[in-house]
């Protein structure tokens, strides 16, 4: 059921109260962030309602299927897709709405909120916050990344990191680009395995 929840990632940046630049890598014209930090507080939120934070990006393989400037033809196969996404995923989890609004200590770079339908992070979690463009990922990591004593490993380690968040995009894209359920089922695997923690 975990990866049922993650496939359809709906992050939400509500405020970075401070922002650095984390690892980055660049495929595909896509500049990915990403930035460590201890989750401190998790509040379940409706996903629907107005109880999620202002300012907010959509993350997920939604997020990508967002069709702004595209042409006619693509704008409907990615409402269909993402139709089809939905689908999926109310009828494995029930129909929930419900989401997770985390408070994640961005240690120096300040405080970050996340609203994602991902129940599985707890209090105390090390977890990466990965962002390209305009959608984004979260996902639990060894709690080294967010020792500071393991600043420098972990800066040796960034574009290794970066990649590990650019393969999750592009997996977010074949799942986006799907047009067969046969497509779209594969794309949906490849996406768990590559961005769920």
């Amino acid at each position: 059921m975990r990866g049922t929840f993650s496939f359809m990632t709906t992050l939400l940046f509500a405020s970075f109260l401070v922002i650095a630049p984390g690892a980055q890598a660049q495929k595909k014209g896509q500049n990915v962030t990403v930035q460590y930090g201890t989750v401190i507080q998790k509040e379940k939120v409706n996903l629907n309602s107005g109880a999620v934070p202002r300012g907010a990006v959509v993350g997920g393989a939604l997020g990508l299927a967002s069709a702004g400037g595209k042409s006619k033809k693509k704008k409907a196969r990615n409402a269909l897709v993402g139709a089809a996404a939905g689908g999926a995923i109310a009828s494995s989890s029930q129909g929930s709405t419900q989401g997770m609004l985390y408070t994640i200590d961005m240690g120096s770079m300040g405080m970050a909120q996340v609203v994602t339908d991902q129940t599985e992070i707890v209090r105390g979690d090390c977890v990466a916050v990965e962002k390209a463009g305009e959608t984004a990922n979260v996902r639990r990591i060894s709690s080294g990344y967010c020792q500071p004593d393991n600043a420098a490993a972990v800066a040796a380690v960034a574009e290794d990191s970066a990649e590990d968040a650019d393969e999750c995009l592009q997996a977010k894209q074949m799942v986006v680009d799907a047009t067969t359920a046969q497509e779209f089922e594969f794309a949906k695997a490849k996406m768990s395995l590559l961005c769920d923690d």
